[in-house]
């Protein structure tokens, strides 16, 4: 099965079929459920009809930009494609790949018209993950007036990143916050997530990032344990912290936070779900989320 799927009318069944044919994709003829079983099973959908069709039939469906399926229509006469959703995250590739057919991709997502990259698009081309999902719009505006800058730090190092700041992360499905006392060691830290990630069902290279609170940036014990575990560690502030809430109580109020590993779990974490709650073993606690 495909990732991609083509949905057309009846009547433009026959371009709907080169379309799919090119983009080696699935084809299915439009009917009041076709959208709704695209998105259920597909990555990026290809429609060949008028755009009001599918903004309707797509509406109720959208949930979230980094989850949704790409969407593209391709006018009847096949001369334009155009991304309706997802732009950034794959619309507009999937309009570029119809050029071959004479098709036109119409591109409206800002960075792009102006020739510029997106950071959704640096972190794509270059194989990596966006840790802190929620700062793009601030960094893409910044591209737009040569405000952002983009820099690449070799490790072991430690960077502080302010909430306008885009952390681009080797691939992983899950993520780990960390919690810890004083003084805690680089074995107990290590020897924890090694448990946790095991009872877990996860390999260590499936971690995309961990990571804590800005107030643990002392704890050397914490930086050597992920530098061991070949993984990338990322401090949060107080802001990013409070805004994921309180999943499991914690004693963490004494700092001012709903809790440590939880929030920082959740707060890089790309479908915001706990896969392992709260656990805490001697002076380390522990969280895992995807």
């Amino acid at each position: 099965m495909s990732d991609t799927v083509v949905i057309s009318l009846a009547r433009f069944g026959t371009l709907a079929e080169r379309i799919a044919y090119h983009l080696d994709a699935d084809l299915l003829g439009y009917e009041p459920d076709a959208f709704r079983i695209a998105f259920s099973q597909y990555r990026r959908i290809v429609a060949v009809m008028s755009a009001g069709i599918v903004v309707r039939k797509i509406a109720p469906l959208l949930i979230d930009k980094w989850t949704d399926p790409a969407v593209v229509v391709v006018s009847p006469d096949m001369s334009f494609a155009i991304p309706v959703v997802g732009g950034h995250h794959g619309a507009n590739d999937l309009a570029r790949e119809l050029v071959a057919l004479g098709i036109q991709p119409v591109i409206t997502t800002a960075t792009e018209t102006m020739g510029l990259e997106s950071v959704e698009g640096i972190a794509a081309r270059s194989g990596r993950h966006i840790a802190n999902r929620d700062t793009t719009r601030e960094v893409n505006a910044g591209m737009l007036d040569s405000r952002t800058g983009i820099y690449t730090v070799q490790g072991p190092a430690i960077v502080l990143a302010g909430p306008g700041v885009s952390f681009l992360s080797r691939p992983g499905t899950y993520t780990v916050g960390l919690g810890c006392r004083l003084g805690v060691t680089s074995g107990e830290v290590e020897a924890t997530v090694r448990q946790a990630l095991e009872d877990s069902g996860i390999m260590p290279d499936e971690v995309m990032i961990y990571a804590t609170t800005e107030k643990k940036i002392g704890e050397n014990g914490l930086t050597r344990a992920v530098e061991s575990l070949g993984g990338c560690l990322i401090f949060l502030t107080d802001e990013i912290m409070k805004a994921q809430g309180q999943v499991s109580p914690s004693a963490a109020g004494r700092i001012g936070l709903p809790g440590v590993a939880e929030p920082a779990a959740l707060a890089v974490s790309r479908k915001q779900e706990l896969v392992m709650k709260k656990r805490v073993s001697g002076r380390v606690t522990i969280a895992i989320a995807r």
